[in-house]
């Protein structure tokens, strides 16, 4: 069954070129058109508020002399690298080599100092970006572009360690050219890198237009402020900071995430949407918010991660706001479906559990793993996605399992390369999270196949409780979920953990709970 949305007015089809979509000179190279945009957006009017972190104001002007700064260190196409952190001399860095042009390539400097500066060290770029601490801490001896404090610049020239980090590769910076090797989430394994061209962001920026209600893509600011809490290093933060940009809408930088800073951010500036993934919402569900707090909110966005439909049915009971869950993911550049307002209200209830419709511009299907044939609706199998934001017409194959209903709701059903294969039964871990999860005392879980020399694998879990959850044993949450799940979807040890382990996204680090689960293992009742 293939899913076709309707076609997006004013949006060009995949292969064709929008009227005005040429590229731009800006000193002595060709610029992707959105590096032109950019930078038009910025000198609107340098003397308005553009970017508050810790409840100090940036203006649209100090945005642009960093950026501006930036211009002359690079060439277009050129590669560099950048250490980034949800701060504003960051955030300037990563403006400047976009407004240039630049290949970005991301680097997330939290994920421990040996895993970093190896990171570094084999990227081949001649230049790395960020602050003078990380910098010092994790660059190889490559030119440095520090920025302490926004629109600030400190170039340091070092010796190259070795031959082969002086030479990169420099493409021309077309619209078609990379302007972002982002980083997947790395919930399985070590993040990898997605290259993602200028005309994708462009293309995924003109349909977001297609849910607002206002889809006025004029050159001028607007009102309201946004609240970016995702981090910068992955997509979704990355995508919003462009958004805005792009816009001309000022934002709001929370340099992580926390309920006490997003609550004074949401009751300050009153937006009427705000994103929260799977693990942020249920802590704002668990937190003591009055729904006061969340006036003049209308919808929560939550994605990156399989969110409970309990959880968001809770999260609407308590503060009045519904949640729109969505499916993304970096290879296609963000969301390729979603829930918008108009159909949570006509089938939010009919069609619970489900991740929305296709996206403006995108089409699903679902295939037979083995042949590829298409299946009918409600039929599972592995999930394909044709997007126009690819520019292409070719299907991509993802490795989630999923069903699409007549309707054309699509519902996720794990991920084809974590299914657990017990004893002949497969077992597919989001299903026993799922089953975990339902328990009013578990905030999240999550499933692991562990090798069996007599089943070939069988399932084990971590649990994160509720706080007030009052004390609760592994014996216990096994009991209650034991009417939900078949005998071999059981897990054979569970551990109940403070916290489970996530990468910078919010989603589960799945590589890390493999690590504390790894065997030996004493008893079923585990805690930390």
């Amino acid at each position: 069954m293939t899913v076709h949305p309707p076609a997006e007015p004013g949006h060009a089809e995949p292969g064709r070129t929008e009227p005005g979509r040429t590229a731009h000179r800006h000193g002595t190279g060709e610029l992707p058109t959105l590096c032109v945009r950019l930078g038009r957006v910025l000198a609107l009017d340098p003397a308005a508020p553009a970017l508050e972190f810790e409840r100090r104001w940036h203006t649209w002007g100090e945005l642009a002399a960093a950026a501006d700064a930036v211009a002359p260190h690079v060439r277009p196409g050129q590669r560099v690298a950048i250490l980034l952190r949800n701060r504003p001399p960051q955030l300037g860095l990563l403006l400047g080599l976009l407004r240039a042009g630049a290949r970005v390539v991301a680097v997330n400097p939290g994920r421990g100092a040996e895993r970093v500066r190896a990171d570094t060290h084999t990227l081949g770029v001649d230049i790395v970006a960020g602050s003078t601490a990380d910098l010092t801490a994790f660059a190889p001896q490559v030119r440095w572009l520090a920025s302490d404090t926004l629109g600030t610049l400190t170039v340091t020239d070092r010796p190259p360690a070795t031959a082969s980090a002086t030479s990169p590769t420099t493409t021309p910076a077309t619209d078609d050219a990379v302007a972002v090797e982002m980083l997947t989430s790395g919930t399985t394994g070590p993040p990898k890198r997605v290259p993602l061209t200028y005309e994708t962001f462009s293309r995924v920026l003109a349909g977001a237009k297609h849910y607002e209600r206002n889809p006025d893509a004029g050159l001028r600011l607007r009102r309201g402020v946004v609240i970016i809490n995702a981090p910068l290093v992955h997509l979704g933060g990355l995508f919003r900071v462009l958004q805005c940009v792009n816009d001309g809408r000022a934002f709001c930088l929370l340099e992580k995430f926390t309920v006490g800073g997003w609550a004074d951010a949401v009751r300050r500036h009153r937006p009427s949407t705000v994103s929260l993934v799977p693990a942020a919402l249920r802590m704002v569900l668990d937190a003591d918010l009055d729904r006061a707090d969340l006036a003049g909110v209308r919808s929560v966005i939550s994605g990156t991660a399989p969110l409970s439909p309990d959880d968001a049915e809770a999260f609407e009971e308590k503060y009045g706001v519904p949640v729109l869950t969505s499916y993304a993911a970096t290879e296609f550049g963000g969301g390729v479906a979603g829930w918008n307002l108009a159909d949570h209200q006509s089938f939010g209830a009919a069609k619970r559990g489900s991740v929305g419709r296709a996206h403006a511009g995108c089409e699903l299907r679902v295939v037979d793993p083995d042949t590829g044939t298409e299946r009918g609706p409600n039929e599972p199998g592995l999930l394909e996605v044709r997007a126009s934001q690819l520019g292409g017409t070719a299907w991509t194959r993802t490795t989630d399992l999923a069903r699409l209903d007549s309707d054309g709701f699509l519902w996720i059903l794990g991920r084809a390369d974590q299914a657990i294969i017990r004893g002949g039964f497969k077992v597919l871990p989001d299903d026993v999270r799922a089953a975990l999860e339902h328990d009013p005392r578990v905030r999240g879980a999550a499933v692991i196949g562990r090798p069996d020399d007599r089943l070939g694998a069988v399932p084990v879990a971590a649990v994160e409780l509720r706080p007030g959850a009052g004390p609760t044993s592994a014996a216990e949450l096994l009991a209650a979920v034991a009417n939900r799940l078949a005998r071999y979807e059981m897990p054979t040890e569970l551990w109940i953990v403070d916290a489970l382990p996530r990468t910078p996204s919010g989603k589960v680090d799945l590589a890390a709970v493999r690590e504390l689960l790894a065997p030996p293992a004493g008893s079923q009742d585990h805690s930390k």
